[in-house]
């Protein structure tokens, strides 16, 4: 029986919780400290800054549907554990290079693919592992309190990093990175909860597989809006991902230190929205929530080209604040969904089919970010990217959830 802590009163559900805890805040570090790097130190342009992040994402696209596969057929922890020592030991690369004076924007693109491939293992296999190691009653909780650990790093991360760059420099921040993998590593290793083996079948093949999973979701109306969401928004996103930090430093004119505070403070959204999605859900309905939310989020974006320097700062601040909830909100409802429906023979490969849809788009709106701000500008590219966010909430209005008031 759970005390009033809930799921964290659970031995092995905490130490996951310790685990992802801190694994999320040094996530969080890399994401700005490794663009930062590579503008302030190796001098890159908007464009190779850009590649960085498709780097970064495009083993979704390579590996992404085997992977999953391979987590329906085997135990999850162990590629948890794995994964995990191999970023480690890539991040570690950098400042060892930095130290002797030969870290060159090769080897920046060679981590981050590295890096980029053993997040794909890990990020499939972890939601994976959830419905092996909590009750499916317990899911919501547990993908809630993962959530809040996503939000406390998007909200302390980018401050941390940003002083880090500042003061010590981007290859102490990526140092810091690698340790919160080693510990990620080592408290996923104490969970003592025996996990199933997936039971054996012969004459698996892989592409077979693959297809089942393909068409768990496509046949699924709720599940193909929820891709079909994910995958045009993530586009979009990254396409701003990607310019967000050149239009910072060069067009706005900001120091490392004040653009993490930025992104801090605007990231309480995401705290917010991890501490009322559970109530707004109970108040409101789940379906509802998720369909005015992908809206919001959208509409939030449009703030983001508004920025100027002095006052206008408060527009990346409500923007980053707005669309924080909006995604935090859409992650718990729709993973806490897609655990729920699937059967666990399914699971991995319709978590992987999910993952390609939305992180594939990923190093696709890179290069389309790094392309609109070669023609338009860092501020140009910023402003499509928003629209497109806006646009890609149809996915959800347009779907059997516009009808609905629950999942």
């Amino acid at each position: 029986m759970m005390s009033g802590m809930g799921l964290l009163a659970v031995r092995d559900f905490r130490h996951l919780w310790a685990a992802d805890v801190i694994s999320q805040l040094g996530t969080g570090l890399s994401q700005l400290a490794v663009p930062l790097l590579a503008i302030s130190v190796l001098d890159a342009s908007a464009f190779e800054v850009s590649l960085l992040r498709v780097g970064q994402m495009i083993a979704f696209l390579v590996i992404g549907l085997q992977v999953g596969v391979w987590c329906d057929r085997l135990r999850c922890r162990p590629l948890l554990v794995v994964a995990d020592l191999g970023r480690a030991v890539a991040l570690l690369s950098v400042p060892v290079a930095a130290l002797l004076g030969v870290l060159a924007l090769w080897q920046l693109y060679a981590v981050v693919l590295v890096t980029g491939t053993l997040t794909v293992v890990f990020d499939i296999a972890h939601p994976s592992y959830l419905p092996r190691l909590v009750d499916r009653e317990h899911l919501v909780e547990a993908n809630t309190r993962l959530e809040q650990n996503r939000s406390v790093a998007a909200v302390a991360a980018p401050t941390l990093a940003g002083w880090l760059v500042q003061w010590v420099g981007a290859p102490v921040a990526l140092l810091v990175d690698a340790c919160t993998y080693l510990w990620s590593a080592l408290w996923l290793r104490t969970i003592r909860t025996p996990e199933p083996r997936p039971p054996h079948v012969e004459d698996r093949r892989m592409w077979r597989e693959v297809r089942e999973g393909l068409g768990a979701v496509s046949g699924h109306p709720v599940l193909r809006a929820f891709g079909g969401h994910g995958a045009t928004m993530s586009l979009f996103q990254s396409a701003h991902m990607a310019v967000v930090v050149v239009f910072l430093v060069r067009d706005v004119g900001l120091s490392p230190g004040v653009i993490g505070l930025l992104g801090s403070v605007g990231l309480l959204g995401a705290l917010s929205a991890a501490a009322l999605t559970g109530r707004l859900t109970r108040r409101f309905g789940g379906a509802r929530v998720l369909v005015v939310g992908g809206v919001g989020c959208g509409a939030a974006f449009l703030a983001y080209p508004l920025t100027t320097s002095g006052w206008g700062l408060g527009w990346y601040v409500l923007a980053t604040f707005g669309a924080s909830f909006g995604i935090i909100c859409l992650s718990i409802l729709q993973v806490s969904y897609q655990q729920a429906v699937c059967p666990p023979h399914l699971l991995g490969r319709v978590n992987a089919t999910m993952r390609v849809l939305i992180w594939g788009a990923i190093p696709l709106g890179s290069l389309l970010g790094g392309g609109l701000a070669t023609v338009l500008g860092a501020r140009g590219a910023i402003t499509t990217a928003a629209f497109g966010v806006l646009l890609s909430s149809a996915w959800l209005v347009l779907s059997p959830l516009r009808g609905m008031r629950e999942l």
